[in-house]
């Protein structure tokens, strides 16, 4: 197998490895198993492989050392989906993709937050995200959006009341315990903008992560990190 020197993954199939056992592993595990086109594989630690893989890291951290180590030993390429890494200022030697959020749609309306959020800057701003009742992790796409827009996240207002989201927010019962809600108003005086997302289920960040997936696995990577916003500014997703 060729290498090249920027990390791009000289294979006929893309070799995916999942790192975490919690919801968001499980989804993307079988997910990948049922109907993607490359294998996938459960992390069972450093020694276990050794050949250049795409690794999707789900887990809590604890696995994360030996994860960047094999990363950085058999020249892989690391997706990042943990809210509050270390990686977001750990230095590595192997390409490293920061994401706050997988599902495509959103992740380019943070982009275009990102390039125009800073208009807004003497506004009134609110932000308020929703997610299912036990999601205890930090809301990574309601911070990214309140740093666009030059918010606190310690302002962003956070639901978890399944009630509210049901009969307030309109959320659908069978979505209650897989759901992603953000809204953002942006006043001044009499005028405002209201902006509002949603995403329902587990289907649209696996679809995401399978984009990425292949971008990654098909363009050339520095070793360094990016944050997966990067990819949708250079065209790949």
């Amino acid at each position: 197998m060729k290498l090249l020197s920027k990390f791009q993954l000289q294979t006929t199939e893309v070799q995916v490895i999942i790192v975490g056992s919690g919801k968001l592993g499980r989804e993307l595990f079988t997910s990948f198993k049922e109907r993607a086109a490359f294998p996938v594989i459960a992390w069972t630690g450093d020694a276990a492989y050794s050949f250049p893989s795409v690794v999707v890291h789900t887990g809590s951290g604890r696995e994360l050392d030996d994860v960047v180590s094999y990363c950085e030993r058999t020249r892989s390429i690391l997706l990042e989906l943990s809210t509050g890494s270390t990686l977001l200022k750990r230095e590595v030697a192997c390409p490293v993709v920061i994401c706050p959020n997988t599902n495509i749609l959103m992740l380019k309306f943070m982009v275009l937050l990102a390039q125009g959020g800073h208009h807004f800057k003497n506004y009134k701003i609110q932000i308020t995200e929703s997610h299912q009742a036990d999601k205890s992790s930090v809301p990574g796409t309601a911070v990214n959006l309140a740093e666009s827009l030059g918010v606190s996240p310690e302002k962003i207002k956070s639901l978890r009341d399944v009630s509210v989201q049901r009969d307030v927010l309109g959320i659908p019962e069978e979505y209650l315990s897989r759901h992603a809600y953000h809204r953002l108003v942006i006043e001044d005086g009499l005028s405002s903008v209201a902006l509002e997302t949603k995403v329902f289920g587990s289907t649209p960040y696996a679809d995401g992560v399978g984009q990425i997936i292949q971008a990654v696995s098909k363009n050339d990577l520095e070793p360094r990190r990016y944050n997966v916003l990067e990819l949708i500014d250079m065209g790949w997703l």
